[in-house]
């Protein structure tokens, strides 16, 4: 196989390691024996904490979420739907803690990127919501839901319109 065609092939495979999410199975993988790790079981006040988010219930969905943080203190998720459901009370304060906290777990944590950039506009701080859309620019390589998002409500915090 000469050069021109062997690079194209390894810049791809290069490529598709650096996407965020993406696991290929290891070569020795196919045709296996060795069983597959078991899943981890969801904590039922997390499902039941995003069911009270869906339902926009943020009063109930809090002490589901403390909950789940209260078992596993690195759930980067519950602490980005706390943030959530903080910001959706109004209460900025431990909207920012809880987002804080999800991105100090999961720095590349999109959704909290996504989110936080969103109370920095509710409280008129452009320029942190723009260092957020930044990482998402970083983070989602082929663009992403939760950077397309945060850029609408950007551009439309800067035409004046409420988001």
């Amino acid at each position: 196989m000469s050069v021109s065609r062997i690079l194209p092939v390894a810049l791809l495979a290069i490529s598709l390691s650096l996407l965020p999410g993406l696991s290929l199975p290891p070569a020795h993988a196919a045709g296996s024996s060795e069983p597959a790790a078991p899943a981890k079981p969801v904590d039922p006040n997390f499902t039941e904490g995003r069911k009270a988010i869906d339902a926009k219930d943020f009063n109930a969905a809090i002490p589901l979420f403390q909950a789940v943080v209260a078992k596993d203190a690195q759930n980067a998720d519950a602490y980005n739907w706390l943030g959530y459901a903080y910001r959706n009370l109004g209460n900025y304060e431990q909207s920012f803690a809880n987002y804080n906290k999800a991105l100090q777990i999961d720095p590349r944590h999109r959704g909290a990127h996504e989110y936080i950039g969103e109370a920095y506009l509710k409280t008129n701080q452009l320029e942190k919501a723009e260092e957020h859309l930044k990482r998402l620019d970083s983070l989602c390589l082929f663009g992403c839901a939760e950077y397309t998002e945060l850029k609408n409500k950007i551009a439309a915090y800067k035409a004046g319109k409420p988001s």
